[in-house]
């Protein structure tokens, strides 16, 4: 297990090299919810995540021998980060194994952390299939594996957050929502909480397309999960530590799934009110304000924004999935009648004033009375989906929604 004394110990080997991020109240948030809600800003690290306090700490912690023979590790990216940071400062050479998938943003961050101390190598479509990889190289030039959160010192690091929020508080926290995806933040984080704050009530976040410690929970031990979505790219892990999902089990109060469209609305809320940059794990926490609004009225909350590496390129998606969540954007094959004035009939008799067709394919292909197209439209409130399918069904239009049949959508689309 991890000890307090371990992330005493953590916190006074990153002193002066990791920055302590501030506990911000958030206003709009606290009037929002009718509570007290405070932010731990892991965005503001140098490496915009927390990931440097386990990196820096473990390679901090080694032999002078191990040192020498240099690290290897495997991350979605702000692991990968820390590490690169911690070898260019510690002048230690690191192999650092990432996800082709991996964003841009993070592959360049990473160089530019890691200067001459680190190279890159890009393999598998996940963190786990790099992680073999990079297990396979540690063995084979027997360097030390930095592993992301399946390691005390890691994990002792990690706990620092905690140690720093404590300290910024004056009045007795009542709820902690963090992230969770392999699991080193919760588990160092709970150590520092159930030794020093043991009434706060720590809820742990997943993506809802990524529930590794859910699934686990559910069959009462660690197992792993297969067709991950990849989209909460700092929370997707197919299969927990082994260290860490004890510790979750048994000390988290809750375990709640975002759906991703959620966690896109959050990020792009976070953004137009409050200039703050998250990534999609970063919103986690903030996201799972929505989920327990009875709850925490009148209480005080923090929530750990994890980090903010997020790729300005994906924007769009993020926009798209948070329209999507949210029920304001809709796609259909619309089927049309093969004659002229079909089209002018459709957007006067089927769509309102306030619908908005944002996405259109259709070529004529042969001579039957009918043809396709995929037809988007954006609604200007959810409630007024159902006449619109109501009329699109009475004027002969329809064809199939799109949306409720993400196979079909995702080939379309």
């Amino acid at each position: 297990m991890i000890s307090l004394e371990s992330i005493l110990k953590a916190q006074m080997n990153i002193k002066g090299i990791v920055q302590t991020t501030p506990l911000s109240y958030m206003d709009n948030y606290s009037q929002l919810f009718d509570a007290n809600i405070y932010f731990k800003r892991e965005d503001l690290q140098q490496v915009r995540s927390y990931k440097i306090r386990g990196a820096y700490n473990r390679i901090k912690n080694l032999s002078k021998e191990a040192l020498n023979k240099g690290v290897v590790c495997a991350s979605a990216g702000n692991h990968a980060q820390g590490v690169a940071f911690a070898c260019h400062h510690l002048k230690v050479n690191g192999v650092i194994f990432m996800p082709v998938t991996t964003p841009k943003q993070k592959v360049s961050q990473v160089k530019m952390f890691g200067g001459d101390y680190t190279s890159i190598q890009l393999i598998g479509d996940t963190f786990d299939e790099s992680s073999k990889a990079a297990e396979a190289y540690q063995e084979q030039h027997n360097a030390t594996y930095v592993h992301p959160f399946n390691d005390w010192d890691v994990m002792a690091g990690q706990g620092t957050v905690g140690l720093e929020i404590l300290d910024s508080m004056n009045t007795p926290i009542d709820y902690l929502f963090l992230p969770v995806g392999g699991g080193g933040l919760a588990s160092g984080i709970i150590t520092v909480f159930k030794n020093l704050s043991p009434h706060t009530k720590i809820i742990g976040l997943e993506p809802k397309g990524a529930p590794s410690l859910t699934r686990s929970l559910e069959a009462g031990e660690n197992i792993k999960i297969y067709n991950i979505d990849k989209f909460v790219d700092g929370a997707a892990v197919q299969k927990m530590g082994d260290h860490t999902f004890p510790i979750c089990k048994e000390y988290l109060s809750d375990v709640t799934l975002i759906d991703e469209g959620h966690i896109c609305k959050t990020i792009l809320k976070l953004y137009n009110e409050n200039a703050i940059v998250a990534e999609p794990a970063g919103a986690l926490a903030v996201s799972a304000l929505d989920h327990y609004k009875e709850a925490i009225k009148g209480k005080t909350v923090v929530c750990i924004l994890s980090g903010g590496n997020n790729d300005i390129t994906r924007m769009e998606e993020m926009k798209e999935r948070a329209m999507l969540y949210d029920g304001l954007k809709h796609y259909f094959i619309v089927r049309f009648p093969q004659r002229a004035g079909a089209l002018k009939e459709f957007v006067g008799n089927v769509l309102s004033d306030t619908d908005d067709i944002v996405h259109f394919e259709y070529t004529k292909k042969n001579s039957r009375s009918t043809a396709s197209a995929v037809v988007g439209i954006e609604l200007s409130k959810p409630e007024d989906f159902s006449p619109l399918l109501e009329r699109m069904k009475a004027k002969g239009f329809f064809g199939e929604y799109l949306n409720e049949k993400p196979e079909l959508f995702q080939h379309i689309i």
